[in-house]
């Protein structure tokens, strides 16, 4: 990599304060209490309508609209089978705990389906508008009417041949138990009438999930240059008459189902991997949480899917449109280069590239953080590549909240053990809708040798963690990689996520501990700078809130910058609180859920909050501390972390906030990571006092060009990683401009 010039983007990234300031409005004195705060899970379906927004966002090109769309009907579905699923179990047990804002279950759950139904119905405006935009690209998404005839011999054969041998019609009568359809299963009901003697019989089709979503028809068939695409059930409602020879078809209907699938294991069971196994099967056969129908399915069919699944009116969606947003995802994969987001591919540090490639020396050398996913997940897996091949290498300790499918770091670690390595693996069992693959992870570790601990039974390992010892002349020294993200390659492409590469014995020490906290339940004593959850990670954020309040009653510099995934802690939003009305500045980007209510006279009014959306999901949790000097300093405490300001991150999980040491690496995270966070006005929303949010408005006066953090980091490299060969100026500085720094 050579030395790069300032780019345009960078020209122009110190906005006046107005670019960065959310409009005015007056809001009335809110003392303390449920007023204070917003709903969680209120504020959580105000992300996804973020998230929805930009499945609008006419900047974007069009199939990256359409992944925007699919992942709000991924988002919730899932929000319904946990969150939703939770409040129903409380309100059938008679629970009536109030949530932070002093809704009991039953109020949230009314107030939710409202919302969610809101949000369905604008997922289905949008698709239609998409449905349209898309055709005129020639992507077609045909129904069962609308296939045009040069392609129906080919569905039919393809019908013949692929679909019909796999799915089973079942009549639904005395004789024939109601099938069970399982959690996100889709089925098809059919009203027949016998030709022999005009007796009506009902059966249903339930479409296995190994079948996709859609069947693209092949481009010979369907013309040059053109895609048509038909969904499944459309593609089985078309050819249904080759399924009842000797029936009438009268009416039919597709329906989805929606079940809980959250997964609740005892403290006490004695075999965890058994006990999980028995969990996850149950997940599968879940109350069920919603019903999706047809708009004009049959009445009579209805009822008999209400009875039969045991579902309350309440929880019926009926759409006009597409049944499973979240299946749209197939489509996005079509090859139009032309309709998505330019090919991006990630930088490799330099400063590894400059020792060789040899991470252990380009560590050794200098504290490392890599930023992803503008900077390859490849050094993290090289990271322990290398450490498996290294003959000075004596041990391995890894944990693992999620790893994918096809994990290399598994497989690296594998190959350590198979080695001669001893090798340590701490996975979590717990980690939602992971569970699965982690227990098969598990076993495989095993089979090679890999010693596997699954942590602590009633709180999740989510802390991201790597040590490597290795014999060096000095003798031991030991190499450590912190991450605010998991070990997972496929999301490492797609959320913004720091990785820190250091053998500094100050964090390395308290590394060792805090490995044997998980495997052996040691609770560490004398840890001097890393901060562990649930034992003293909370405290340590208390205590330095603290420190930012006294200084601000002493006249010092005070503020707070923290970027992170959600805040719903009630004992931390009071503690910032509490900051506000002592004048420290407090700056929040939290991307989902945010019970802080900001910018409320005599409770918040020091307080702004801000959600990024865009090509990338921010994912990185950051805390950065004034410590007495104007922010942005080099005197600023500032930490990463695998914990968000939640309840269950600070007392029911193992998490890490690791403390940023090096100079070269804390101007990084503070000056440039967090920074661009700070200044970006193209993909960030303001909160409100109200609950509301609305986009940033870029600068208009003058030439300035909005600052969009994606695009800076993109566009250039980073500090820590950019290695000699670049010259210090080929890395713009941000800086605020007339900006409340505190």
């Amino acid at each position: 990599m050579s030395s790069q010039p300032i780019s345009d983007e960078a020209k122009n990234c110190e906005p006046e304060a107005s670019a960065a300031t959310p409009p005015s409005a007056h809001t009335p004195f809110i003392a303390p209490g449920g007023d204070a705060y917003f709903n969680r899970e209120l504020s959580w379906l105000a992300f996804n309508e973020r998230v929805l927004a930009e499945a609008s966002n006419e900047q974007y090109p069009l199939l990256e609209r359409l992944r925007f769309l699919s992942i709000s009907g991924s988002n919730l579905d899932e929000f319904m089978m946990i969150r939703v699923a939770g409040l129903v179990g409380q309100a059938q047990r008679g629970i009536d705990r109030p949530a932070i804002d002093g809704r009991t279950p039953s109020q949230q759950l009314s107030a939710i389906r409202e919302k969610a139904s809101a949000i369905a119905l604008r997922q289905q405006d949008i698709w239609r508008d998409l449905r349209a935009l898309l055709a005129a690209s020639d992507i077609h998404i045909a129904d069962e009417q609308r296939i045009e005839a040069s392609a129906h011999q080919w569905l039919e054969a393809f019908f013949l041949d692929e679909i019909m041998p796999v799915i089973t019609p079942q009549a639904l009568d005395p004789a024939h138990p109601f099938p069970f359809v399982h959690n996100e299963g889709m089925g098809l009901l059919f009203t027949l009438s016998r030709d022999a003697d005009e007796e009506q019989i009902m059966e249903m089709i339930l479409i296995p999930g190994a079948l996709p979503r859609f069947v693209r028809v092949p481009g010979e068939i369907a013309g040059e240059g053109e895609a048509i695409y038909i969904s499944i059930a459309s593609l089985i409602q078309r050819y249904a008459k080759k399924l009842f020879p000797g029936f009438t078809i009268k009416g039919d209907g597709l329906f989805r189902v929606l079940r809980d699938s959250d997964i609740e294991i005892e403290e006490e069971a004695e075999d965890l991997v058994r006990t999980f196994r028995s969990a996850i099967q149950r997940r599968r056969r879940g109350q069920v949480i919603q019903l999706e129908l047809e708009e004009d399915f049959d009445p009579q069919a209805e009822e008999i899917l209400l009875e039969q699944l045991g579902v309350h009116e309440a929880a019926v969606i009926k759409t006009d449109g597409i049944i499973g947003i979240d299946g749209l995802a197939e489509i996005v994969k079509e090859d139009r280069p032309d309709l998505k987001f330019a090919a991006y591919s990630p930088r490799y540090p330099e400063r590894v590239r400059e020792h060789d490639g040899d991470l252990f020396s380009a560590v050794r050398e200098k504290d490392i953080i890599v930023h992803h996913p503008y900077e390859s997940f490849e050094v993290v897996v090289d990271f322990i590549r290398q450490a498996a091949a290294d003959p000075d290498v004596v041990a391995i300790k890894q944990t693992l909240y999620r790893a994918g499918s096809q994990s290399a770091v598994i497989n690296a670690l594998i190959e350590a053990a198979e080695n001669g390595k001893s090798v340590t693996a701490v996975v979590e069992l717990k980690a939602r809708f992971d569970e699965e693959q982690n227990l098969k992870w598990a076993s495989k570790l095993e089979r090679a040798g890999v010693q596997v601990i699954y942590g602590f039974t009633d709180w999740k390992t989510h802390a991201k963690m790597s040590m490597v010892v290795r014999r060096e002349d000095s003798g031991f020294r030991t190499y450590c990689h912190f991450g605010t993200g998991n070990y997972h390659p496929v999301t490492a492409k797609i959320y913004t996520d720091l990785s820190y590469f250091t053998a500094d014995p100050k964090l390395t020490q308290d590394a060792a501990k805090m490995m044997n906290f998980v495997t052996g339940y040691v609770e560490p004593s004398g840890l001097k700078h890393i901060a562990i959850a649930p034992l003293n990670l909370r405290q340590e954020i208390c205590n330095r809130i603290d420190t930012e309040i006294a200084n601000a009653r002493a006249g010092k510099p005070a503020a707070i910058w923290i970027k992170c995934n959600q805040i719903t802690d009630e004992a931390m939003i009071n503690r910032l609180y509490a900051a506000s009305e002592a004048g420290v500045r407090v700056e929040l980007v939290v991307r989902g859920i945010c019970c802080l209510r900001p910018g409320v006279a005599g409770l918040s009014e020091n307080i702004r909050v801000k959600s990024i959306i865009g090509r990338f999901l921010e994912h990185s949790r950051i805390y950065a501390f004034a410590n007495g000097e104007p922010m942005p300093s080099a005197q600023a405490a500032v930490f990463i972390a695998s914990a968000d300001l939640m309840e269950r991150n600070l007392d029911r999980r193992v998490e890490a906030l690791i403390p940023i040491l090096n100079r070269t690496v804390h101007d990084q995270v503070l000056q440039q990571v967090l920074l661009a966070n700070m200044l970006d006005v193209e993909q960030s929303w303001w909160l409100h006092s109200d609950g509301s949010y609305t986009r940033v408005e870029p600068p208009t006066e003058g030439d300035t060009k909005p600052f969009n953090c994606h695009r800076y980091f993109m566009t250039n490299p980073s500090l820590s990683g950019r290695g000699g060969a670049l010259e210090a100026g080929g890395v713009p500085k941000l800086s605020l401009r007339k900006g409340r720094s505190g």
